[in-house]
């Protein structure tokens, strides 16, 4: 699975809007829309943000992996 079916994936099982995914990013929702789309990457400081939003691994979000995980603690 590719990143931005990955973020796509646990927004929505999460019931979350684009929107405030945006807002969690400190970016606009057309921004956010084009990480989903694969349109644009996006970059890994924001990545990692989402990882430990949703305390996944960097693997799992990345779509390296579909083992979820954690997010690291230390």
């Amino acid at each position: 699975m590719k990143y931005y079916e990955r973020i796509r994936q646990i927004r929505e099982e999460n019931f979350l809007s684009q929107q405030k995914i945006a807002d969690l990013l400190h970016i606009g929702q057309r921004t956010y829309c084009d990480y989903e789309s694969g349109k644009t990457r996006i970059p890994v400081d924001r990545l990692i943000i989402l990882a430990r939003f949703y305390d996944v691994s960097m693997d799992y979000i990345s779509g390296a992996s579909n083992i979820e995980g954690h997010f690291p603690t230390e």
